[in-house]
């Protein structure tokens, strides 16, 4: 079950695609966006964070921090964010292998990859919108620019 709205921001620490610690208690002060998926240079996860990176703009008027989060390996991370171009942070969650992704409930023990689960955090670090969708079922990106603007 995935962390529900109204629920504290869970637990973590983890590295960026530049080798950066990015802990939980970062994202308070200001809105986030925790958007998890399976793999990186797959094809749905590829259309989803370019959809993210078209709505940069509208993100960046929120003033949200925008944390893509996979199983993927560090340096994995920083070869895909470099090949799409992509303008946020992209969290390991390689070891321990899908700890984060668990934590917010979003792990799919047998594929040993995460959901495609999103969570809109409020700057005092409290879920306020989520969703989840198969490994398979691509996420309406609109929907997560729509929930951010609100917070």
């Amino acid at each position: 079950m995935p962390t529900p709205r109204g629920a504290s921001v869970p637990d973590f620490t983890s590295r960026n695609q530049h080798g950066e610690t990015v802990r939980a208690a970062d994202l308070r002060g200001r809105p986030a966006l925790i958007v998890f998926y399976p793999w990186a240079f797959s094809g749905i996860c590829t259309g989803e964070l370019a959809d993210l990176k078209a709505g940069a703009d509208r993100i960046a008027a929120t003033g949200a921090r925008v944390l893509a989060v996979s199983c993927d390996a560090m340096f994995t991370l920083r070869a895909y964010a470099d090949a799409q171009d992509l303008p946020f942070e992209l969290l390991t969650d390689h070891w321990p292998h899908g700890a984060i992704a668990r934590s917010f409930g979003v792990f799919d023990e047998t594929a040993g990859a995460a959901l495609r689960g999103s969570f809109a955090i409020d700057p005092d670090g409290i879920v306020r919108w989520t969703v989840l969708h198969g490994i398979g079922e691509p996420r309406d990106i609109e929907a997560h620019l729509t929930a951010l603007a609100a917070l």
